[in-house]
């Protein structure tokens, strides 16, 4: 529920259980808590993901900003931190970081450190990452990220609409760590793909194709459901400022696992030209995809367009798969397994197996020890 009353549209008050769609509805012109509602009617957010560029006291610091910072991410501002706030989360910070005992009070009692408000007014020093603040935004309007650009067109910043949570069929439109994972490694590997020419299967919100178009010369970013090429489209115009200086390019486009060909009918939506696919089979050297094996079906999908695709380039070709290990506790097997793993492995297995003239694939693991350039949780199931 939300109190609105006619005079009070720019002063809502906000309960616990309120409903941002009702938020949307009745006040279209806060900024402060989502972009937009989508096709659907779900909540869009925009979120910045800064990059750290300095990472040589990222290790150091990364439990506390797990710990302090990590599971702080939350939308909204504006209250001012008092100085027992500020006070707890130093201490807060002081305890994980030199692994001194917990607090106690004077009759010996566990001091919980509570934790703060808002961090809107602590010094610069003590703040490990950037306040991510969504924005409503009023859907159809042409101009309607022109605040977003002139607040951070920088260099260092992604900018990218996604949702908090979909249905199944919609779970590309969220983010996901594989996605941030695959990001930080060619951030990590930058001169590996300079002026490359890439495809990413299944692109979703378009994070790590963005990323890609910092260094390469021309991504494919694919997916399917015009509303969610849509999503990843406004991404990579919101993001234009970071590939320009490279002269990047990064092109939205359909690609459907589920059929044979790419669709070039002119009368759809982000289809295929004749020179654009030519230019694929010439010049793709990389193929990549994060997070896309959750569904058994899909997967073997994706390894049936994998193989025809390849099939068809003209030049040798690098796949990079990123993806989480979900594990989950089955009736079937009475165990906790991980069976869309399993049967991502069994397809990896028999495509490296494969007795083929023409091409042969060779599965080589990548360690997740290299440097993090996203704020993110990098858990061992990457």
């Amino acid at each position: 529920m939300v109190d609105v009353t006619e005079r009070e549209m720019d002063n809502p008050t906000f309960r616990s259980d309120t409903v941002l769609s009702d938020v949307h509805l009745h006040c279209p012109n806060k900024r402060h808590l989502m972009v937009r509602l989508n096709a659907v009617g779900q909540p869009v957010f925009l979120s910045y993901f800064k990059f750290l560029w300095n990472t040589e006291d990222l290790a150091p610091e990364k439990h506390v900003e797990e710990v302090t910072t990590g599971r702080e991410h939350q939308y909204r501002s504006g209250d001012e931190l008092c100085d027992k706030d500020r006070s707890n989360l130093k201490k807060e910070r002081e305890l994980i970081s030199e692994g001194v005992e917990a607090l106690l009070d004077d009759d010996g009692d566990l001091e919980v450190v509570r934790r703060p408000r808002s961090a809107s007014d602590l010094e610069a020093e003590d703040l490990l990452r950037d306040i991510v603040c969504p924005v409503i935004l009023m859907k159809g309007r042409e101009d309607a990220f022109e605040d977003e650009e002139r607040e951070c067109a920088c260099s260092d910043v992604v900018k990218i609409e996604h949702t908090m949570a979909t249905p199944l069929e919609d779970v590309g439109k969220q983010v996901w760590r594989a996605a941030f994972l695959l990001a930080d490694y060619i951030l990590f590997k930058r001169d590996t793909f300079r002026c490359c020419s890439v495809l990413e299967l299944g692109g979703g919100t378009g994070i790590t194709s963005i990323i890609m178009g910092t260094v390469a010369k021309r991504v494919y970013c694919t997916d399917v459901g015009e509303d969610l090429l849509a999503m990843c489209e406004q991404n990579v115009a919101l993001n234009k400022h970071l590939m320009e200086p490279g002269g990047g390019e990064v092109k939205v486009k359909e690609l459907d696992w589920l059929k044979d060909e790419f669709c070039t009918d002119p009368e759809v939506p982000y289809s295929w030209s004749e020179e654009e696919i030519a230019d694929l089979h010439d010049h793709c050297s990389v193929i990549m995809a994060a997070d896309v094996f959750y569904d058994d079906d899909l997967t073997d999908a994706l390894f049936r367009t994998l193989h025809r695709i390849t099939h068809n380039l003209r030049n040798s070709c690098t796949v990079y798969l990123a993806l989480e290990k979900r594990l989950n506790f089955t009736l079937r097997h009475m165990d906790v397994t991980c069976e869309a793993y399993s049967h991502f492995r069994n397809n990896l297995n028999d495509l490296e197996n494969l007795q083929d003239r023409k091409i042969k694939y060779t599965v080589e693991p990548i360690k997740a020890d290299f440097c993090q350039f996203l704020i993110y949780e990098r858990i061992e199931q990457l």
